[in-house]
């Protein structure tokens, strides 16, 4: 099976890349970027690596007229919920604009099969104690919770239109080796390791349904590998919400140091907590997360190396 990762280059995807290598899948990475651990797994396992842009059609359809895959997953993406009040156009591009390319170029060369990259954030304040696939009152409350959920309607109409087989994949915050710098855990983790005071926003007990990168990965490949229905959207999460207080305290006991922080006003566009609701993932796809909060810091940390 041959698979293109659009986004193949940066923190999941990478990780994605890697594992579908091992499945001895043939695998095609298109990126902005192309160094670093990038590079050295392209270059090591010889898989074909094209640096563009999504947002330029004819850059992408060469790419997809060339190579076409059985399967595109697709995963570039402008991220971060804050920066897209800063720059909300690149969010629309990227995300909207660039998915919709995805699903032209699809519809041209008769690719059927897309998993989709979406979030949790397109579920907003969602009040109810676990957030359902099936809800239909969401309210996204930034740009890039809009730019995602828009993406997923893109290609719902896509599928029903040209009979795409699509999977869409709300992921619940992501963590785990390789993650950003800017991202929370990180973050915390290094600032705290350097007696380095960290923001806590709101009183700290807003809470995240933290998942960690080997759990998504495999809820990707359970999702290439579905063919039951046509189109269809799963939480990939955890299903056990952590605290912010209790993130930074495991985070202060993984690494052996006392956590210094001061509180600040919640940020715009945050919500207040996340949590998954798992049924249908597990029914549907086999999908059943492994590691525990607690361990997959552990993980963390040791691939820092402090």
């Amino acid at each position: 099976m041959k698979i293109l990762v659009t986004g193949g280059a940066g923190f999941i995807g990478l990780h994605l890349v890697e594992r579908l290598l091992k499945e001895w899948c043939q695998v095609v990475v298109v990126d902005k970027l192309y160094k670093g651990d990038a590079k050295l797994l392209c270059n090591t396992y010889n898989c074909n690596c094209y640096i563009g842009d999504i947002c330029n059609k004819d850059f992408l359809e060469n790419v997809i007229g060339l190579e076409t895959p059985d399967v595109i997953v697709h995963l570039a993406a402008a991220a971060g919920v804050r920066d897209s009040f800063e720059f909300p156009n690149r969010y629309v591009r990227t995300n909207i604009e660039g998915t919709l390319n995805v699903l032209e170029c699809m519809r041209k060369y008769n690719i059927n099969k897309i998993v989709f990259a979406s979030s949790s954030s397109v579920y907003g304040d969602y009040p109810a104690e676990k957030f359902s696939e099936d809800a239909c009152d969401i309210k996204p409350i930034s740009p890039y919770a809009c730019s995602k959920l828009c993406g997923e309607q893109l290609v719902y109409t896509y599928s029903k239109a040209y009979d795409i087989n699509a999977v869409c994949l709300r992921f619940f915050t992501v963590y785990g080796p390789r993650q950003r710098k800017d991202l929370a855990i990180r973050k915390f983790t290094e600032s705290i390791v350097n007696g380095i005071p960290i923001q806590v926003y709101g009183d700290g007990t807003s809470s995240r349904d933290y998942t960690y990168i080997d759990d998504v990965i495999e809820g990707i490949i359970t999702a290439i590998r579905y063919n039951n229905s046509h189109y269809e959207i799963f939480n990939i999460g955890s299903g056990s919400p952590i605290s912010l207080n209790e993130m930074i305290s495991t985070i202060a006991e993984e690494v052996g140091k006392k956590a210094v922080g001061h509180k600040v006003g919640m940020q715009k566009g945050d919500v207040y907590r996340t949590a998954a609701d798992l049924s249908k993932a597990k029914k549907l796809l086999g999908y059943s997360p492994k590691v525990s909060f607690k361990k997959g810091i552990k993980q963390f940390v040791e691939w820092l190396n402090f």
